[in-house]
């Protein structure tokens, strides 16, 4: 009896430890923690978050910009709220602007994700790994696949956002850091900074009605400097929804099913809508000067930030695959000004 009890322990012992173990991506061996895995921050890292007011555990956010082919790790002051970090420029990133559809088109994925210590890969063939956990339930509902889509090192891209080794040093250890004692952060990725000028620019793409719905989550956080929380259902984005005055019922969101019966937090609703009439303005505007288009497809595999172009000649080239735009429905762009003023409420109804 007492040798069972003691095989027992052993086991829980074994299956709790490998709970806390980050796995690898797909098919590469897990061993021991690297030395690259388990680095401390840098002092001069570790004085700007005592600048900050940052606490070294305090939850971060990571947002992704392929245009301008930048990085933003923001992390949480004394105060609850996010503040900017560090902006580190994007060594390479494949595919066009647009988010990843299905296997092997070379896009980096767009959107809103989850990232669990399991997404952690400090093994990864690529230096470090941070596995953005695409398809999300939003990808998956709208028939979008591919897989081991990541943040790493190497500067080397094929549907991932890659850094140079030094500076995935920092932005590991800075989501290590993190995730202790929590469960997850938030990584939030782009076309580019989605600015009315930005969407103007690129009004005729056939994303537009994808890139204005991410609009709503950029502007919420924007707006509160809070992580937007997020749903999905009838197959689109869903941010900081609550039950209706007067509810009891818990909201459940079905990604592919119809919308609950929601409202958004007022709180956030008020700064968010605001910030968004006066980008609608701005957006009307520029529409009326009929400021010049960007093209739909650039001709190119991806980016790469103008800082390493010297460094690493010849990175990007001439696309590898297909123009990524003959994977889309050629519709027609979607105004950015309803009849009556508002696109959350076009999306959403009146449940604002």
């Amino acid at each position: 009896m007492i040798r069972a009890t003691a095989v027992r322990a052993l086991v829980v012992a074994a299956a709790f430890a490998a709970a806390l173990t980050p796995v690898t991506c797909l098919g590469e061996n897990s061993n021991q923690l690297p030395a690259r895995a388990t680095k401390e921050l840098p002092p001069e890292m570790l004085s700007l978050l005592r600048q900050k007011k940052m606490p070294k555990h305090s939850p971060i956010l990571v947002r992704i910009f392929k245009e301008e082919a930048e990085l933003e790790v923001w992390k949480q002051d004394t105060t609850g709220h996010f503040e900017l970090l560090k902006t580190f420029p994007i060594c390479r990133w494949s595919g066009d602007l647009g988010p990843k559809l299905h296997e092997g088109d070379r896009q980096a994925p767009e959107g809103f994700y989850t990232i669990t210590p399991e997404l952690m890969n400090p093994n990864s063939n690529f230096y470090l790994a941070i596995n953005t956990g695409f398809p999300n339930s939003f990808d998956k509902a709208n028939n979008r696949d591919g897989s081991a889509l990541m943040i790493h090192g190497d500067c080397s891209s094929s549907g991932c956002y890659a850094m140079t080794d030094e500076q995935m040093d920092e932005i590991y250890s800075l989501a290590r850091d993190s995730l202790l004692g929590r469960p997850s952060f938030q990584v939030q990725a782009y076309p580019f900074r989605l600015t009315p000028a930005n969407l103007a620019r690129h009004r005729t793409n056939p994303n537009l009605a994808f890139w204005k719905m991410l609009k709503i989550g950029n502007d919420h956080f924007e707006a509160t400097h809070l992580e937007p929380k997020v749903n999905v259902c009838n197959r689109v984005y869903v941010f900081d929804a609550q039950p209706p005055p007067n509810s009891s019922n818990p909201l459940v969101f079905n990604p592919t099913g119809k919308c609950p019966a929601f409202v958004v937090n007022p709180k956030i609703a008020r700064r968010a809508l605001e910030k968004q009439r006066t980008d609608e303005v701005e957006y009307a505007q520029l529409l009326e000067d009929n400021v010049p288009t960007a093209p739909i497809y650039s001709g190119l595999d991806g980016g790469m930030n103008k800082v390493f172009l010297a460094r690493f000649p010849g990175r990007v080239m001439l696309a590898k695959v297909q123009p990524y735009a003959s994977y889309l429905p050629q519709l027609p762009p979607i105004p950015w000004v309803d009849n009556d003023g508002s696109l959350t409420r076009k999306l959403y109804g009146t449940l604002f």
